[in-house]
Order: C-alpha cells, then sequence, then structure tokens
C-alpha cells in the first residue's frame, strides 16, 4: 500500500507562521516517498524557512502587503500544487504544529477513492503535550468529536481538489472559522464531509497561559460570528452566538444593573454559573465517558467562563465587517 500511495495524486500543503521546532516534526511527517509537500510561510521571523528548505518543501512566502489568513495560505499552497503538478488529485492539508500520525495518508486516500461524493476526510487529532498544561488538556478533550458523516473538518484533513474548485477553495478573508465555511459551502453544492476512526495528527497547542485560552476562546466567537453573518440564511452557528451573547453579555451585564439600581443582593444570581457548569459536566458524562471527572469539570468551566472572551470575539468580528478590515486573532 506505501508503494502505491508513494504514486497516488496527493499532495500536501503545510502552513505556519514561527513554528520552530514544531514545523520540524511536522514536515519531517510528511516529506519523501516521491510526494510533494508545500510549507506556504506567513512573514516567519525564526528559522522556518531553513527547516523547510534542509527537509526539501517547496517553499511559497505569502505577499505580507496582504492581510495574512490560514485560508489565504492553504489557497495558495493547493493552487501552487496544481501549477507545478496539474493531475494532483488529493491534498493533505496540515498545520504546521501539527505531525502526521503514520498510516493516516493510506485511510483517508482509500475513503476518497471508495466515494466520489466524498469532499473531505479527518481522523482524530490528539495533543501531543496534554499534561503539560490544563489549557493543552482542553484542547485534547475538545479534539474528541463523533466519528461519521460531518458538519466541518479542522485545519488537519485531506481533500477532494475537485471539490475545492467546486467552490473556489477557502474564503481569503476569513480569519477565523474558515474550514466550517468551507465546509458549509461544499455541503450546500451537494458534497459531504467524513471523520473516520483512525489517529490523523498530533497537535501541540503549546498553551501555558489564561491570556492564551482567553484570545482562542475570543477567536471561536469571532469564527461562530463570521460564519453566521455570512451564511445568515441558514442560520450557521446561530446557537453558539446567541450562547456566547446570553452568558457572556447580556446575564453578567443585567446582574450588576439589577445590583446597583436595586439591590447587592442581585449579585447573588451569579450562582447560576457554577450552576450551568454542574449542567454542562453532566452532559459531558454522556459524551466523554472515558474522561474523568477532574477532566470533565475544568472543561465544563472553559465552557461556561469561554462565553465572556466568545462574546467580545462576536463584537470584534462585526467592528471588523464594518470597517472592510481583516485583523487576525492569535493566541500563541
Amino acid at each position: 500500500m506505501e508503494a502505491e500511495l508513494s504514486t497516488a495524486p496527493i499532495g500536501v500543503v503545510a502552513i505556519g507562521r514561527n513554528e520552530g521546532e514544531r514545523l520540524q516534526r511536522c514536515l519531517a511527517s510528511v516529506v519523501g516517498e516521491g510526494r510533494r509537500v508545500v510549507y506556504v510561510d506567513s512573514g516567519s521571523t525564526d528559522n522556518s524557512l531553513e527547516i523547510a528548505r534542509e527537509l526539501g518543501a517547496e517553499i511559497v512566502e505569502l505577499d505580507l502587503a496582504i492581510p495574512f489568513t490560514a485560508a489565504r495560505a492553504r489557497n495558495e499552497g493547493w493552487r501552487h500544487l496544481l501549477t507545478v503538478e496539474p493531475r494532483m488529485q488529493f491534498v493533505q492539508f496540515l498545520d504546521g504544529d501539527c505531525e502526521l500520525v503514520h498510516g493516516w495518508m493510506e485511510q483517508a486516500f482509500a475513503a476518497l477513492q471508495t466515494e466520489e461524493g466524498l469532499a473531505v476526510v479527518c481522523g482524530r487529532r490528539r495533543e501531543r503535550f496534554p499534561e503539560a498544561s490544563r489549557y493543552n488538556l482542553l484542547c485534547d478533550i475538545e479534539w474528541e468529536t463523533p466519528i461519521g458523516k460531518a458538519d466541518a473538518c479542522g485545519g488537519d484533513a485531506m481533500m477532494r481538489v475537485a471539490a475545492l474548485l467546486a467552490v473556489d477553495g477557502f474564503n481569503n478573508r476569513v480569519i477565523a472559522g474558515e474550514e466550517p465555511d468551507l465546509c458549509f459551502r461544499l455541503r450546500a453544492a451537494g458534497w459531504f464531509i467524513e471523520r473516520l476512526d483512525g489517529e490523523m495528527t498530533l497537535h501541540d497547542a503549546a498553551m501555558t497561559k489564561l491570556s492564551q485560552w482567553w484570545q482562542r476562546s475570543r477567536r471561536a466567537g469571532h469564527a461562530y460570528a463570521g460564519n453566521l453573518r455570512r451564511h445568515r440564511e441558514a442560520n450557521f452557528h446561530i446557537g453558539e452566538v446567541r450562547s456566547a451573547l446570553l452568558w457572556g453579555w447580556i446575564l453578567p451585564l443585567t446582574i450588576l444593573l439589577l445590583a446597583i439600581v436595586a439591590h447587592p443582593l442581585a449579585l447573588l444570581a451569579f450562582g447560576i454559573y457554577p450552576l450551568q457548569v454542574i449542567r454542562v459536566a453532566g452532559h459531558l458524562q454522556q459524551s466523554y465517558p472515558q474522561r474523568s471527572l477532574g477532566e470533565r469539570l475544568p472543561y465544563a468551566c472553559s465552557c461556561v467562563a469561554g462565553k465572556l472572551p466568545q462574546a467580545l470575539g462576536v463584537f470584534a468580528e462585526r467592528r471588523s465587517f464594518k470597517r472592510g478590515k481583516v485583523e487576525l486573532i492569535e493566541y500563541k
């Protein structure tokens, strides 16, 4: 199968910015076997370009005069592949902080060959160092998504070139949530997405600070709001936006106002938040039975507390849209 895969019409696009050692692991996991590997760099100031050259990846450097987005980087990567190899049929996308698991390419390729209407396949992403910080552990739990037909994928996935061409690829101006946006358009065009029961990538979130968790949560709110605005007719992500605004803005502001104008005891209403944590933790027991209570509770706290930065992300998306600006939200 490996010999067959080496001649298969599959290319690899890895994107990154100042990933350093993480990029080393990323590219080392995909170079070789005669496969074209493209690394798209977005203005790195570390040794990322030297790492890519030494490992034999083709390099595309983004024009920094144009606002950078991961969507734009991926587009330039797969379109470069088609320029140098017009017969390319599948593209494995990979974030620069991820390492591809051995055997994934074979599994993904086999699935895409079986179903003509299958546009995207993804698998299980795991954190490389979940024990390094509570924030890394939160990411590792987040990656545990259901197997089977899916609404969307993440940054790591193998995609059919014909499907990318059918919807003109990613939206270059989407700064967060570009994968759900692409998958929404693919599904609207009659394609489907599937999450396979297989190990796909090891991810290195490298989150050790509260500020990083905050920025990542704010970016999630930005993504929800942007996708709702772009696909309002389908109410795409409307539940996530409403939840962020309710729990992260409307409820706390209402409680504070009542405490100021009515009585300080109104602050006791904030007790609804720990109750919500308990409620979410109960739901998580059904979704993640393999996780201990000591893991589910912090994740539930993150889900509830994350509504505030998500709400701020919703407001930020609206401001950036009105101004016509593309402003990245990076957490590392």
